[in-house]
């Protein structure tokens, strides 16, 4: 909370929720009465064996050692996992793959000039932190995988996050980056974005910093004190250009398997055309304070004991970087519950393993959960019951240098994950605080049903109460009444980041993204410190949002694989993507007044110009005037979509409430249109300039990364001005949503058809 009076609202809003979600016998979407109760009751037994205890020893033993992609000890926690899984029942293997993962071999970053430092570029060994300083010699140093190896030198600029529009700022200020290095703190975009960025503008090299406003003693006490990250501490990650395509760097569109065809590293398009390093605060501070030029304005300052400046120079920096391009071997843990009736429907459900050291928070917290989770599905499997569908749980390797476990494994089986896959459920890290909930909106109104059936171990109210409370507190106006009064919350559409990209953007897998968190602290992200140290005092001290975790997935799991009709709707998506749609169409309106105060801008300044020739003026650059696009085919196609599923609705409440059940045979070809109907919302073709992304309605953004752009053929190509593309893009739009609403008709169809036969 970010205030006296939102902790009042946020607790006003607590006093008025129900205390405890009902769990008296009901209608579960997707189930008749009848199952529904038999369903209800599982559940209850599922939730008796969920041992937090587990958790906390897997856990311990997980993050004894660092265990990044090619490690020793990541293949021994994978066979670990392995193991586990067979001891619940399940068919699980080992899935192996061969991809590219550089290491650094030479690091050094010193300002020459106007003075001389060296940065230190490690992480401090703390007597608090047990693992800080042991297996040194494993651990990962501080930097970003997918760099290019470079030596350069050059003047400094400070350029904020480093986000397009940061450089349209410095532009504005008669500073050009081209030749120089930038430096830029983290947030406000991917961290990939930057060094794509900077090099788009002629920068040579790049730095990526924590600082304490965003990540550090300005949000709370360091550690080991607090959570917060020290002035010693720094943030790994990948850099690869993974809204072009995610994945190993070699092997686009296919998997890395040992004998795949791959390309030359100088061909590949997702490792950076620029080096790029990650740095403390600590290192960044003398490089920032010797820095000269304007100041940077208010809201590009942050918290480190210095007046902000933009450079260029005098700090005058040279970094030299060289890498050790290895490949190495992915081992991801697939886990199989075969379905007794429909065995050819399966329900995925993922988290990844590796990390960049340690890894207690991201991502064995979430992992952790996961295998509990299919630990207790596993013990009622072996009491006699068995799941209508497969239920197959995954664990990935790979996923922090660019998702590569999750999309080589479905690059390989894309042709049997499309025909079967129902769809995707992942998780990541999880932590203290409030259910998060992302993902295909065709899925929103089930996943809000589960979360009125999960209980928060803090509140003791139903966490969807809770996430409702948050949320009503942070907003205001037309939000909060929204946030109070609509019956399910929203759930974020989904970008990138994590393992459902492949499924969700590449296959068209209906996904859902869910954790737990807010109320865990920061400071170890991808850091020495993410620790079973720092965790168990920060993180989740008692394991029981792991607990929550596991009942949320679980729940979300044995619902799809036991529903009679898989429980996908169609209203809750119909009205996201009139929102979205609206949003474009404000967006040209927006960038017409845009150019219209930019011209006026540069007549003012021209005028400015001629009445004091001896001053120096930037013009604002001029732009193009925006055409009128015909949005029409568009809202033609949503008028259909929106009639479509409100009929799909009233069909499949009909079907439940007569008590009439669909023969085998509609059942099964019922659930093979939903099945295919999220495939609908993909093209072939993909989105323009980055085929991979085939998903028309959810996409990370070119220049954002993890950050979603919703209708991306149309927004973007309206945000980068290309008008000829706006209009092509928007008559494809049109016919995906035609298409998809053809599927929903069928469903429709066989909805009544099926009953009206019984």
């Amino acid at each position: 909370m970010n205030s006296l009076r939102s902790l009042c609202v946020f607790g006003l809003v607590l006093a008025l929720v129900s205390p405890l979600p009902a769990f008296q016998d009901k209608a579960l979407l997707g189930f008749n009465r009848e199952s529904s109760a038999r369903q209800q009751r599982l559940e209850r037994r599922f939730d008796s064996l969920l041992k937090r205890d587990n958790m906390r020893e897997w856990m311990r033993r997980m993050t004894l050692r660092p265990h990044h992609l090619g490690s020793a000890y990541g293949k021994q926690n994978a066979e670990f996992m392995r193991g586990l899984f067979r001891s619940w029942g399940y068919d699980a293997q080992l899935e192996e793959f061969q991809v590219l993962f550089p290491t650094p071999r030479t690091r050094l970053l010193e300002m020459t000039a106007p003075e001389r430092f060296t940065a230190k570029l490690a992480e401090p060994q703390l007597t608090e932190d047990g693992t800080s300083s042991q297996n040194l010699s494993e651990q990962l140093p501080v930097y970003n995988a997918y760099s290019i190896d470079g030596d350069v030198t050059g003047q400094l600029v400070y350029v904020n996050y480093g986000v397009p529009r940061d450089y349209e700022i410095l532009t504005e200020r008669g500073i050009d980056v081209k030749g120089k290095i930038v430096i830029a703190r983290y947030g406000g975009s991917w961290r990939g974005i930057k060094p794509k960025v900077a090099a788009e503008r002629g920068a040579i090299g790049c730095i990526i910093y924590s600082d304490p406003r965003d990540d550090g003693y300005y949000q709370g006490d360091v550690y080991p004190k607090g959570a917060w990250r020290n002035e010693g501490g720094a943030q790994r990650g990948s850099v690869a250009d993974m809204p072009s395509f995610p994945g190993d760097p070699l092997t686009p569109n296919v998997g890395a398997t040992a004998n795949a065809q791959r390309l030359r590293r100088e061909n590949a398009s997702t490792i950076t055309k620029i080096p790029v390093l990650p740095v403390s605060y600590g290192d960044a501070l003398p490089l920032l304070r010797a820095l000269g030029g304007p100041v940077a304005p208010s809201d590009w300052r942050g918290a480190l004991p210095i007046t902000y400046h933009l450079g260029p120079g005098p700090s005058t920096v040279r970094l030299k970087l060289e890498f050790n391009w290895n490949t190495v071997t992915a081992y991801n843990v697939i886990a199989r519950l075969r379905g007794a009736e429909r065995p050819d429907e399966w329900i995925v459900r993922g988290n990844h393993h590796d990390a960049w050291v340690y890894g207690a928070d991201d991502p064995v917290s979430g992992a952790v959960a996961l295998m509990e989770e299919a630990r207790a599905v596993g013990e009622l499997a072996k009491t006699g019951w068995k799941p209508k569908r497969t239920i197959i749980y995954a664990l990935w390797d790979g996923e922090e240098p660019g998702l590569l476990g999750s999309t080589e494994w479905v690059e390989t089986h894309a042709d049997i994950l499309r025909r079967n896959t129902v769809a995707y459920i992942n998780s990541d890290s999880n932590g203290r605080g409030f259910l998060y909930m992302g993902g295909s909106h065709t899925l929103e109104k089930f996943v809000n049903e589960v979360a009125r059936d999960v209980v928060d171990p803090q509140k003791k109210i139903s966490v969807s109460d809770r996430a409702r409370a948050l949320r009503v507190a942070n907003s205001g106006g037309d939000e909060r009444r929204e946030a109070r009064d609509r019956y399910d919350l929203r759930i974020d559409a989904l970008g990138s980041g994590s393992d459902y990209t492949p499924f969700l953007q590449h296959l068209g897998v209906a996904s859902l993204n869910i954790g737990y968190g807010g109320e865990d602290g920061g400071g170890s992200y991808h850091s020495t410190y993410d620790s079973f140290d720092h965790f168990t005092r920060f993180g989740d001290p008692d394991f029981a949002y792991g607990v929550a975790l596991a009942q949320t997935g679980g729940r979300i799991v044995l619902r799809l694989a036991n529903a009679d009709v898989l429980p996908f709707a169609f209203t809750n998506f119909s009205e996201h993507v009139e929102r979205y749609a609206r949003e474009v169409m404000q967006l040209t309106d927006r960038m017409r007044e845009e150019t219209t105060e930019r011209t006026r801008q540069r007549s003012d300044r021209t005028l400015e110009m001629i009445s004091d020739p001896k001053e120096t003026f930037v013009l604002p650059a001029a732009q193009a005037a925006v055409p009128y696009l015909n949005f029409a085919p568009i809202q033609n196609s949503l008028a259909r979509l929106a009639t479509s599923a409100r009929e799909f609705d009233r069909a499949m409440n009909s079907a439940f409430a007569s008590g009439r059940a669909l023969s085998p045979e509609a059942y099964k070809t019922l659930d093979g249109v939903l099945i295919q109907s999220e495939r609908a919302l993909t093209r072939r073709e993909g989105l323009p300039r980055r085929s991979w992304f085939k998903h028309q309605i959810y996409a990370p953004g070119f220049y954002t990364g993890y950050g979603v752009k919703t209708l991306p053929g149309v927004r973007e190509a309206i945000e980068q001005r290309e008008w000829a593309e706006a209009t092509a893009q928007t008559d494809a739009l049109a016919q995906t949503l035609n298409n998809f609403a053809v599927e929903i008709e069928r469903a429709t169809a066989i909805l009544r058809s099926g009953a009206a036969g019984r």
